[in-house]
């Protein structure tokens, strides 16, 4: 149980938040003077996001930049919800035209009906990368689940899932991610701390996933549902070592948590923008994604929040420094294994109701 008074502490220091925005010593951004007339338009533009830090970077990313440059306004709606779109499409009452999501997502409702737009990619930059494009969506933040261990009890840092697994040369409580509110566990750390290289982890081995889960189930002092557990818990010494999403890291890091991030065999996740069936402003919308996806307004969100990028050459206009800590920066993508999205859509509700049994037993 996290205690109430560490908790509020947290929030203070602004590491509660969904994302996690860095505003101290902020350089300039780099500025687009110009769009393409294919951007450009009227009206307005309605868009679900996941709401604080988050949108706040958004909005000074390329909301505003885009309203200005194209004549469309924006008006961000804090807490997209999947469930709110799959009602909206049934009963035709449609009151976003795009949200922020997961590919994954958008491919569960997709099985079960029509209601995402393809996206128009003739509208697209070149420079995104084809990694991240798909039917119904297009990936627009890249992000990473990954090791986090308190840097103040380890002498030599660990390095990979077989080392989290090893409480007797790295001794101390653990915490994982679990499978509720909307999660899944993380059976890819479980098959590599069993020896599963990262390119042989998909697809994944269910019987030696919990097989490897059994040997660490014992020194799991928590199964966390929300990003801002894990943090809270290596900032109160609660455990020395967790799973958690890096972007959770850089303001408990710059609070003076001696804590650190193993990028090694972490997961390579991502967000993107889906366009609502029906939706009034479909057009505006696909003008948006488009412009979203461009160079500098990619660039631009980097520097606001520790997420990465997905157009190649977004890099141009980012410091070194920067790039040090972004998941999409090509020194720590290449230490990531790219989640298979297709593989958990196929295979998420057997994997929960195994996961919750075996939590059970």
């Amino acid at each position: 149980m996290i205690r109430r008074r560490t908790t509020l502490g947290l929030a203070a220091a602004g590491l509660a938040a969904p994302f996690i925005g860095l505003r101290a010593a902020e350089p300039a951004m780099p500025e687009l003077t110009s769009i393409p007339d294919s951007l450009k338009g009227s009206g307005e533009l309605r868009i679900a996001t996941f709401g604080g830090a988050m949108q706040d970077a958004q909005v000074r990313a390329y909301f505003q930049p885009f309203e200005k440059l194209s004549g469309i306004k924006v008006i961000p709606i804090p807490g997209s919800d999947i469930t709110k779109i799959k009602a909206m499409v049934d009963t035709g009452n449609i009151e976003w035209d795009m949200a922020q999501l997961g590919r994954s997502t958008v491919l569960n409702l997709q099985k079960r009906g029509d209601y995402f737009e393809k996206i128009d990619y003739s509208l697209v930059d070149p420079d995104v990368d084809p990694a991240y494009r798909f039917e119904y969506g297009l990936e627009m933040l890249v992000w990473a689940q990954v090791m986090a261990y308190r840097s103040d009890v380890f002498k030599d840092a660990p390095v990979g899932w077989a080392d989290f697994w090893n409480t007797k040369k790295f001794p101390g409580d653990r915490a994982l991610l679990g499978a509720g509110s909307g999660n899944s566990p993380e059976l890819e750390f479980a098959v590599m701390a069993a020896g599963v290289p990262p390119e042989k982890v998909y697809p994944i081995d269910m019987d030696k996933a919990f097989a490897s889960y059994d040997k660490i189930k014992g020194d799991v002092v928590k199964w966390w549902e929300t990003g801002a557990v894990p943090v809270q818990l290596l900032t109160d010494k609660e455990v020395v070592a967790t799973s958690v999403w890096n972007g959770r890291m850089a303001a408990l890091q710059a609070a003076g948590v001696p804590a650190a991030i193993s990028w090694p065999q972490g997961l390579l996740k991502r967000d993107c923008w889906g366009v609502v069936k029906g939706a009034k402003n479909a057009g505006n919308a696909m003008k948006f994604v488009a412009y979203s996806t461009m160079a500098i307004p990619q660039a631009r969100l980097s520097m606001l929040i520790p997420y990465g990028f997905v157009n190649n050459k977004s890099h141009e206009y980012l410091s070194a420094e920067r790039m040090s800590i972004l998941p999409s920066a090509p020194a720590i993508k290449s230490q990531l294994l790219t989640y298979d999205y297709q593989w958990w859509v196929d295979n998420r509700d057997a994997v929960v109701a195994r996961f919750n049994k075996w939590l059970l037993g």
